[in-house]
């Protein structure tokens, strides 16, 4: 029997992230042959040196024979990171209940502590994402309009749509991420009735502000759509069209950094302003960090192209967040939010004034970070980060997911599947587990079906990427099977899934620029894109796949099940990703209930052929 579990309600009546003045019931159960006189919980507020406080147990009764209970209720009245333990005093001394691993406690004077997120009361997230799916694209190679496109740079070289990317330096001539596809936000809107058709109420886009590369991170100027994508009434156009789909559109906000070919930096003069490489009287010098200017400046991860910019800076947090600031002004134009890019490089400061300016502007905006890690314990700038306390976003993208779901569909191991998933589930605030940006693949890494059953391209040169981009006939017909369970199971965890655009017809790539191919508009994999459109369709009917609180019930080596329960709805996924069938033990209550796919429960038991799935409703 444990002694103590934070993620099993008989220990902990709370499993996730309290806010302010919640109370939340602990249990440890300890054996009687401790002999234990008193039991506290000790817990630490992080940044408040010497000053844990001890709260005393109370002894609550037998559990059977052996054991016995001993309870308290604890809140917390100020936002903030806790850790805790407890200790029992025996008549041998102190004894130290850890966190011996996957949230289970053990005696140990050396284990880690519990960790307790506390946010505040009064935080809420925007209702738009709850329950839907979101589109990535990446604009410019997602669909071309053929619409004539004005005032395009001459330096630009564009591509016939579907070649492959330039991805060496002498296909470039020393320019790199300069060709070009010609996708455009008019492109974007004429295939708003396929995308609507995967059930998705929400498109996320990749930077579309003028910018002189193909990705558009290196922002030339915050005021302007680019040329080549179009004009401010053109997306004002998407988004009023895109919400007669239901769908709303948000933005990429790139405020790390600035482009080195930028009205603000302008080193190449391109631009009629006196920029902070042409003077230091520019009004946007004390933007940029310069150590020796004009040449000598912090670059983003060291790359002179992209000067970093100094968030800090009461003149750039006003042009960002300010009254008339660019936050507001693409706010007004019909857009339901922001992506923000490399947001754990985003100091306090700025993020406050984001969130104050996106908020006044529009209530139901939804701000999501890009945080590769933890978002509550996350640390950077030499502090642990508040991202997710109530002052900053509203969720993040949600890469412990994304890669927990990869690699048990591609290695198996579900006891490490259900630790990732729990983790995440138990540190973050309710209201953001519910938004989460559930991605299993993006601009930023390998396309899933490439991941999933191609070669591993960690560390390899795009020499050698450019030759195994293309997986063999036998290992893309695997990768498709390996999809269908992979994105099965993203639709159905805490969050809410995110396609990257082409995931849906098994479209391949390493990583960047081969993760950044044309859209296939042509001999798409219908086989995979029926079963997209038949998950949009579960989700959208399926309550409890909104808010219904995540529940683990079956794990034995690479089969695990788990339930999604509301109060209205339950269902449940089953995964068998063994080479041999499996009875998943999952409960009487299943008997009897609809199931969406082949395999259903019998006498408490669902039997599972290898590498097959089922999903139960109640």
């Amino acid at each position: 029997m444990l002694i103590f579990n934070s993620r099993d309600k008989a220990y902990k009546s709370i499993i996730s992230a309290l806010a302010t003045d919640e109370k939340c019931k602990f249990r440890i159960i300890v054996p009687r042959d401790c002999r234990c006189s008193c039991a506290t919980l000790a817990i630490t507020k992080e940044g408040e040196r010497d000053c844990t406080a001890y709260y005393g147990m109370f002894w609550a009764g037998m559990c059977g024979d052996c054991h016995e209970y001993w309870e308290l209720h604890f809140s917390a009245t100020t936002p903030g990171l806790y850790f805790y333990h407890f200790e029992l005093d025996t008549p041998w001394g102190k004894s130290y209940i850890m966190n011996v691993g996957g949230g289970k406690g053990g005696f140990s004077a050396g284990g880690n502590e519990f960790q307790q997120t506390v946010y505040d009361k009064e935080f809420k997230t925007p209702d738009i994402l709850k329950g839907g799916i979101i589109y990535q694209i990446f604009p410019d190679r997602f669909y071309d309009s053929k619409t004539v496109k004005k005032d395009v740079p001459k330096t630009r070289v564009l591509r016939k749509w579907g070649e492959e990317p330039y991805w060496n330096e002498e296909q470039m001539n020393g320019i790199w991420n300069n060709d070009y596809f010609g996708g455009d936000l008019k492109g974007i809107e004429k295939k708003l009735s396929y995308i609507a058709d995967l059930g998705v109420t929400c498109i996320y886009l990749n930077p579309i502000f003028e910018a002189h590369s193909n990705h558009r991170y290196d922002t030339a100027d915050y005021e302007k759509i680019d040329s080549l994508l179009g004009t401010e009434d053109d997306l004002k156009s998407l988004c009023k069209n895109a919400q007669k789909y239901g769908i709303s559109i948000i933005l990429d906000g790139v405020f790390s950094h600035t482009g080195c070919d930028s009205k603000y930096f302008n080193m190449y003069n391109r631009y009629n302003t006196l920029g902070a490489y042409n003077s230091k009287e520019s009004r946007y010098y004390s933007w940029y960090k310069f150590i020796n200017w004009p040449d000598d400046y912090h670059a983003w991860w060291g790359i002179k192209l992209l000067p970093e910019v100094v968030e800090e800076d009461e003149n750039y947090r006003k042009y960002i967040c300010g009254k008339d600031g660019i936050l507001r002004k693409w706010l007004r134009c019909g857009i339901s939010g922001w992506r923000l890019d490399v947001a754990d490089e985003l100091p306090d400061v700025f993020l406050d004034d984001l969130r104050k300016a996106v908020k006044e502007e529009n209530g139901n905006a939804v701000i999501i970070g890009e945080v590769w890690e933890d978002a509550t314990n996350k640390f950077a700038y030499g502090e642990r980060r508040r991202y997710l306390l109530g002052g900053q976003l509203d969720s993040v993208m949600n890469y412990p997911f994304a890669d927990a779901i990869l690699n048990f569909v591609r290695f198996g191991h579900g006891e490490y599947f259900f630790d990732s998933i729990m983790s995440i589930v138990e540190n973050y605030p309710p209201q953001v587990l519910n938004i989460l940006m559930n991605h299993i693949g993006t601009h930023d890494t390998q396309r899933a079906i490439t991941r999933l059953a191609g070669p591993d391209c960690q560390g390899k040169s795009r020499q050698w990427q450019h030759e195994h981009n293309t997986l063999s006939e036998y290992d893309y017909l695997k990768g498709v099977s390996m999809m269908k369970m992979a994105s099965l199971i993203q639709f159905t965890l805490p969050g809410v899934p995110s396609i990257y655009y082409g995931d849906e017809i098994g479209m391949q790539g390493m990583k960047d620029p081969f993760n950044r191919a044309c859209m296939v508009w042509e001999d798409q994999n219908q086989e995979l894109l029926k079963w997209y459109r038949r998950l949009g369709q579960i989700r959208k009917g399926t309550r409890a796949l909104a808010d219904g609180e995540f529940v683990p019930v079956f794990c034995e080596n690479s089969a695990v099940a788990y339930e999604r329960n509301s109060g209205e709805n339950s269902v449940l996924v089953a995964v068998n990703n063994n080479d041999t069938e499996t009875d998943i033990y999952v409960g009487d209550r299943w008997d009897h209930s609809y199931c969406y796919f082949d395999y259903v429960c019998k006498n408490s038991v669902i039997t599972l052929p290898p590498y097959r799935y089922t999903m139960l409703s109640k």
